[in-house]
């Protein structure tokens, strides 16, 4: 039977064993417009009955009606088919009983009154109508909360509309497109050719992105389409926008069978992938500009020392993950070579404008001339004074070029690895992190050897899923050990690719500091 209203024609099954009385009852239903079909014995009933709501004889010569509409309620797929048991005989309020206990939704006695029946018929199927109209709705609303939830799990626009379009296809029950725009990606379309389908890009129509319903202005609008842009039949689109000024986002289903509960579906479907879109762009553009202003604060070049070799590398976050406060620093002080690697706490673009204040602070602080632990202190109460909801770790260090002697502040950072020959040792003396109320003017005091390098990196290079930070440490020390003499920018390469993970949740810095052999005056 086909969804409509409650005086539309149905598909209605007749079964009786008087041919008699079939023709009566088909007859009045016929002339009512319905499309009858007739079956003499309750095996015959069980193999039509998929198909058409059921009108059963009670007594059958193989199967009684109670049984058949036992059957029918049992079997999920026709549990819904109305039924409507009709008896010249069974009259008795226990056999009324028992015939509505055991499956069916109603039940007539004769002499039947044909328009008795044909209101009872009708009854039923506003019935069956709106049962069915709820079911449908139910398993349609249930897809949707689905969908909403792994569109709003996506990390980039392309996989937002596959995840959108595979959604819609469930949804809708049929093929279906979704269309959209970024900055970084230019128009993307992903098609669905029905339910389990492959997602697959498609062209984005031309057509689609020069049309805007909505005139620039955020909201949803839904409406009929005699074709295209994917399909010659008629559709339903919907174009949505969170944000003014930006692409709007389009889906695309087929007109068939889409009705009123539908269309505020997919205006509900439009309304979430938009915010979706909007979400990953704006998160796309923070990230973006964070990078870039990370990589500014970063310095352009680095001081050259008498036999000394210098190497950085700063690599961010994995294209889907935020950018942290990840930074280092080489200046020259009073002719002393100072170095800095830090990481102030977060992934933001908050977190990157902390770092550029630090960064400019300890420039002042170093300026002025104070050790590495006097620095230390003065950027903790500069951090506690005017950034008192931050935190950040530090290693501070300052080397004399002619001697090597070296003085070392670490607040809270992982701590520099030294090598020398093949032999690695890690340099403890750690105290707490910058934005606590603890004393930070601890300092660790000790010589860089001629041909001796310095390892230092932020914790995006030690700590990963999987393993603890000291089993990081180890992983780190084992990979610095074959720093040597050769290529310095060489061996950052191998760190990184020996240590980095494919996709990695933080950012990386890496300042690696090596002496020359004795008697080498090299730059």
């Amino acid at each position: 039977m086909s969804p409509g209203s409650a005086g539309a024609a149905a598909d209605i099954l007749v079964v009786d064993d008087s041919p008699s009385k079939r023709y009566v009852i088909t007859s009045w239903l016929r002339r009512d417009g319905h499309r009858v079909t007739e079956a003499a014995t309750g095996a015959e009933a069980l193999e039509l009955l998929a198909r058409h709501p059921a009108e059963l004889d009670v007594r059958l010569p193989d199967i009684d009606g109670f049984e058949v509409a036992e059957r029918i309620k049992a079997d999920p797929r026709t549990s819904a088919v109305p039924v409507i048991h009709v008896s010249a005989t069974a009259v008795h309020v226990v056999d009324r009983t028992q015939g509505l206990s055991r499956g069916a939704d109603a039940y007539l006695a004769e002499p039947i009154d044909p328009d008795e029946l044909l209101a009872t018929v009708q009854a039923m199927l506003r019935y069956y109508r709106a049962r069915r109209r709820a079911e449908r709705l139910a398993g349609r609303l249930t897809r949707l909360v689905e969908t909403t939830a792994a569109i709003n799990a996506a990390t980039t626009l392309a996989g937002l509309l596959h995840v959108g379009a595979s959604g819609a296809a469930s949804v809708f029950e049929g093929p279906a497109t979704v269309a959209a725009a970024s900055d970084a990606t230019g128009a993307l379309a992903v098609q669905v050719d029905g339910v389990g389908g492959l997602p697959a890009i498609r062209p984005a129509h031309p057509v689609q992105f020069a049309e805007d319903p909505l005139e620039g202005l955020v909201g949803t609008v839904l409406f009929h389409q005699d074709g295209g842009p994917w399909w010659d039949a008629p559709v339903w689109r919907v174009v949505a926008r969170a944000k003014a000024g930006r692409e709007p986002l389009h889906i695309a289903v087929p007109a068939a069978g889409f009705d009123e509960d539908d269309s505020d579906l997919l205006r509900q479907l439009g309304q979430a992938m938009a915010l979706a879109v909007e979400a990953l762009r704006s998160y796309d553009e923070e990230r973006r500009t964070a990078l870039a202003l990370q990589q500014n604060m970063l310095p352009a070049s680095l001081p050259a020392f008498d036999g000394y070799e210098i190497a950085v590398r700063y690599q961010p976050a994995s294209e889907h993950a935020s950018v942290g406060g990840d930074f280092y620093e080489v200046v020259a002080v009073e002719g002393y070579l100072v170095a800095a690697i830090g990481d102030v706490a977060g992934h933001s673009l908050r977190a990157a404008t902390i770092m550029a204040e630090v960064r400019h602070a300890l420039r002042a602080y170093l300026v002025e001339g104070h050790a590495p632990g006097r620095t230390m202190e003065r950027l903790n109460r500069m951090m506690l004074r005017f950034l008192p909801e931050e935190i950040a770790t530090m290693c501070l260090l300052r080397i004399d070029p002619a001697t090597g002697e070296t003085r070392l502040a670490n607040a809270g950072h992982p701590p520099p690895v030294r090598v020398l020959d093949g032999r690695v040792a890690v340099e403890e003396g750690r105290v707490a992190l910058l934005g606590v109320a603890l004393p930070h003017e601890a300092e660790v005091a000790f010589t860089l050897a001629p041909g001796e390098a310095l390892v230092l990196v932020t914790d995006g290079l030690i700590e990963a899923r999987g393993h603890t930070f000291n089993e990081g440490l180890e992983r780190l020390c084992a990979a610095a050990a074959g720093v040597g003499a050769g290529d310095l920018e060489e061996f950052c390469d191998g760190l990184l690719a020996t240590l980095s993970a494919d996709s990695r949740d933080d950012d990386v810095a890496l300042l690696v500091i090596r002496r020359g052999p004795a008697g080498d005056a090299s730059g």
